[in-house]
């Protein structure tokens, strides 16, 4: 049960992050777009580096007693997380998909200047935050069964969909605080929508509780491995470069993998 309070725990506060996003929109009066894309690039790295070089070696080392089989198991899990989030992402409308949304300042600008059309931007906010609380769920569900079975992983893990959470965060408040001019209802909505992920925690756990066993997580790290490479081939890195330089997302990248391997050899 302490593994469970561990897990979820880990998934309500990458979930929460959202919020940290909001924030920062508030209260900067400039994006910080090299920032934003180092960030982003690290985020990438953690997860890229997490799954290739934990997540998946930990899958087979569980299923190691039916070797062939487990490979072939582990294979079609793999790609199986790969296609189901790229399923969701591809049932999201870009204008209200939070990684296709106002990756750039001139973005977030042209929404400053639009304040008289408060009901376009409040309907764009509500679309945003429901597509961010689509994209949410699954990745609470895959933090949340992940930390169950290890939970070094399931913190590698819950940092990095944090630190890609802050700029959805952004994604969802702007919108709602332009067209409501409240802080408040803007910052609420934005933490709202991330709390998809420990929503998708607990139903994974009420759904999968019978069936948590060696072959269960072999083909969730597997499958969890391929929802990550997704995320940071497909959104992340391309939103740290549009963010910024190419080399600051790529020098991002290298720094997450560098801090993750570290960190991982200190546990």
């Amino acid at each position: 049960m302490s593994h469970f309070w561990i897990a979820f725990g880990l998934t309500l506060l990458a979930g929460l992050s959202t919020g940290i996003g909001s924030t920062i929109a508030f209260f900067t009066h400039k994006t910080n777009t090299k920032f934003l894309s180092v960030t982003l690039g690290l985020s990438a790295g953690v997860m890229i580096y997490v799954s290739l070089t934990e997540m998946l070696p930990l899958a087979h080392q569980i299923m190691s007693e039916e070797t062939k089989v487990a490979s072939w198991i582990i294979l079609g899990s793999f790609f199986g997380g790969v296609l189901f989030i790229g399923i969701i992402d591809m049932l999201v409308p870009n204008m209200e998909n939070p990684h296709e949304f106002h990756k750039n300042q001139k973005a977030l600008n042209a929404i400053k200047k639009a304040r008289t059309h408060s009901v376009s931007l409040m309907r764009l906010g509500i679309l945003t935050g429901i597509a961010l609380a689509i994209h949410n769920f699954p990745e609470g569900m895959a933090t949340f069964v992940s930390a169950l079975a290890q939970p070094t992983i399931g913190f590698s893990i819950a940092i990095a969909i944090a630190i890609h959470n802050i700029p959805e965060g952004i994604a969802v408040s702007i919108p709602i605080y332009y067209a409501t001019g409240s802080r408040k209802k803007a910052f609420i909505f934005s933490v709202v929508s991330g709390l998809a992920e420990p929503l998708g925690a607990i139903i994974a756990y009420l759904i999968f509780q019978p069936f948590l066993n060696d072959m269960f997580f072999g083909i969730v790290f597997a499958a969890v491995s391929g929802v990550m490479v997704y995320i940071s081939f497909d959104e992340l890195l391309p939103a740290a470069e549009e963010y910024g330089e190419h080399h600051l997302a790529i020098l991002g990248l290298f720094l997450g993998m560098f801090i993750i391997a570290v960190s991982l050899a200190l546990l």
